[in-house]
């Protein structure tokens, strides 16, 4: 099955945005439709033969015919929507002003101001036809046009004029604000390379696109590494706040791994490609945040099905109000028709349409700017509920970066030496982040070749054959001895036959911010309990020491698993867990918890997949500032329900008894909804 990209130029409703993923869905032959007003994107998958594009468009063009689709790629497309608005405003408002203001006959006066109307509400009015013939469903324009057609045919002709010049005002206002919301956020997430200096003979530019795993690439200072891979010659310091969200600069000098999207801020350095352009770390950036709001948090979800609901009650309301309110109170026909017509002006859902959607997509545009990488608008609104955190170990709340601390002989036959050279020679197969570090701290001298049956048990050890001897290396339960409680770090044994003749000591260090994000997290309210498959004395030391009072230790990964789902099984559904881990054994409790979150800096490829949200760095004060963004865009969100459902029931009421007209009217549709969108504005401050 074929996936579809484009890019929906002029789409600046949201309302008309679902209302597009609606019609494309009910077409058999398309699959996983999605229409993201935040992001103009149209994505769909189908097998069908024959010029989909154009098949898109004739449905399109039924629901906005200003909207322009462009196949992804392309780029520099003029808006030219927003212009063709303001002249179509500016003469619409001359005709009108000369049917006024200059002496001409009330026949003359007439026509120029049935003109003015015409081109005032032409847009509206196509819209709301166009979408009533091809889904007979009906929209805030139908209520648009049938307030200012209704006022002119009760006299009211000037009133129902400057309900539809101030709605087109409104409009382009608003589109102009929703830009300015899409460009702050483009501005956070501008770490696309345009191009990679690829040398093979000589130096070329060529699109990240066309760069090969293992090819040579410059970059030179004040350039974007386009592609991960490694310095292979030259020393400088690079930009990664775009990534990470640290300002600080990161030197970097031969064999050091550098990720796509950082800056080379000093001398010209050589990178040996690691990865494809869409493998790379910014591709996939750039891919969870641009998909992220498909998955849509609950809020969204409503917003969106009551929006399809909501109109025809509105209307229902308003023929109740202009046939009731003359037989219960001293009003007139003409005078209920008038208030009928100001409730429909006043009910236009577009601010609670626009504001919910484009909150949750600046929340995820902020967090990437720190380094945060959420996966979709229902991760962000869900970690605002969290009530336990549980932590991995090794790696996520201590560096991973083990340190020996002694080698011990247990049989008078064997040298320290020799005792290294064993567990140097097994741990070089193993991908285990603690073999990693061992290897690291333990001189390489004795690595044979001609080893065999080699064999990785999860959690536990590895064992082999040398010269068929059988050789197993892990913990004291794996080679069959009484685990040592006395020490503080991790014992590493190992076996040779039937005899245990000696073991290593490693200890991880604790990270730096471990106990400030701890009681960072305790402050608000979320308990925190660490899983790991170190023994109870390790694992107790480490939870005094950040503040951790529950721990479940000499867990294996299966384990892990089977007591997470004894605490979601526990927890009521308003409730939330969170698992943090950063290895490849933590991606089926990651996928597990309500909310898995994967610490990217050391995280395993398969920890970061599992994940719905991935931190670039290890900072474990990342995830409370993540938490304070989804507070903070409910907190908008809820400011602005309040705000624009509070001014259209004030306004209301002020309709129903006579205080308010159409112009507050108008101001209780568009001026709300311009309001909310820059309110949402500030949720991309820090």
């Amino acid at each position: 099955m074929k996936k579809y990209n484009y890019t929906l130029k002029n789409l600046d409703c949201a309302v008309c945005a679902g209302k597009i993923e609606d019609q494309l869905t009910k077409i058999e032959e398309f699959e996983n439709v999605r229409v993201n007003f935040n992001t103009l994107r149209l994505t769909l998958e189908t097998n069908q033969k024959g010029d989909i594009k154009k098949q898109i468009e004739k449905i399109i063009k039924k629901i906005e015919p200003d909207v322009e689709i462009v196949n992804i790629n392309e780029k520099n497309i003029k808006n030219n929507k927003i212009k063709k608005s303001i002249l179509k405003l500016g003469i619409g408002i001359l005709l009108a002003f000369v049917s006024r203001i200059i002496p001409i006959s009330k026949t003359v006066s007439s026509i120029f101001l049935i003109v003015a109307y015409i081109i005032l509400l032409s847009r509206t009015f196509h819209n709301a036809f166009q979408l009533l013939k091809s889904s007979h469903k009906i929209d805030e324009n139908f209520l648009i046009t049938i307030s200012c057609i209704g006022a002119y045919l009760v006299g009211e002709q000037m009133e129902g004029l400057m309900v539809i010049v101030l709605y087109e005002i409104g409009k382009i206002l608003e589109e102009k604000a929703v830009n300015r919301t899409r460009n702050s956020i483009q501005e956070l997430m501008n770490i696309q390379p345009e191009y990679a200096n690829l040398l093979e003979n000589t130096e070329k530019k060529v699109a990240p696109e066309e760069v090969k795993i293992g090819s040579i690439i410059i970059v030179k200072k004040g350039e974007k590494i386009p592609i991960d891979g490694i310095v292979i010659q030259g020393n400088s310091m690079i930009d990664t706040s775009s990534l990470t969200g640290e300002s600080k600069p990161v030197s970097i000098h031969e064999n050091s791994e550098v990720l796509s999207g950082s800056i080379n801020l000093g001398n010209v350095i050589q990178i040996k490609t690691t990865k494809t352009y869409k493998n790379s770390t910014v591709s996939k950036i750039l891919e969870l945040v641009e998909n992220a709001t498909d998955k849509k948090a609950k809020s969204e979800t409503f917003a969106s099905n009551f929006a399809k609901v909501y109109t025809p009650i509105v209307i229902l309301l308003a023929l109740t109000v202009m046939i009731l309110m003359p037989l219960v109170a001293d009003v007139t026909y003409y005078q209920s028709i008038y208030k009928a017509l100001t409730f429909l002006v006043i009910s236009c859902p577009c601010a609670i349409a626009i504001s919910i959607p484009l909150s949750y997509f600046s929340g995820i545009g902020r967090a990437s700017k720190s380094g945060i990488l959420i996966k979709g608008s229902n991760y962000l609104d869900g970690l605002k509920n969290l009530t336990q955190i549980i932590f991995d170990k090794t790696g996520t709340l201590t560096t991973g970066s083990f340190e020996l601390d002694s080698v011990n002989v247990l049989d008078h036959h064997y040298t320290k030496e020799q005792i290294q050279d064993y567990i140097i020679q097994g741990e070089s197969l193993s991908t285990h982040p603690l073999a990693q570090s061992i290897l690291k701290v333990l001189p390489k001298k004795r690595i044979n070749n001609k080893i065999t049956n080699f064999q990785e048990y999860a959690g536990r050890g590895i064992c082999y054959n040398d010269n068929q001897q059988k050789i197993k290396i892990g913990s004291a339960e794996f080679v069959g001895v009484p685990d040592n409680q006395d020490t503080k770090g991790t014992i590493i044994y190992l076996k040779i036959g039937k005899c245990v003749i000696g073991n290593i000591v490693m200890c991880d260090k604790i990270k730096k911010d471990a106990k400030r994000t701890i009681q960072e997290l305790h402050k608000l309210g979320i308990q925190t309990k660490m899983f790991t498959g170190d023994n109870k004395e390790i694992a107790s030391i480490v939870a005094k020491q950040i503040g951790i009072k529950e721990f479940s230790s000499e867990l294996l990964p299966n384990d892990k698993y089977q007591e997470l789902e004894k605490l979601i099984k526990k927890e009521n559904s308003k409730e939330k867990i969170a698992f943090v881990g950063d290895g490849i054994n933590d991606s089926p409790v990651l996928t597990l918890a309500d909310i898995g979150i994967s610490m990217g800096g050391v995280g395993s490829a398969a920890a970061i997949e599992a994940s719905d949200i991935v931190m670039m760095t290890d900072e474990l004060n990342k995830i409370v500032e993540a938490i304070r963004i989804s507070k903070k865009t409910e907190k908008i969100i809820k400011q602005n329900l309040f705000f624009a459902i509070g001014t259209k029931l004030l306004v209301l009421i002020f309709s129903i008894v006579g205080i308010s007209n159409m112009w507050q009217a108008i101001f209780a549709d568009v001026g709300v909804t311009l309001i909310t969108i820059l309110n949402t504005l500030r949720i991309l401050k820090k």
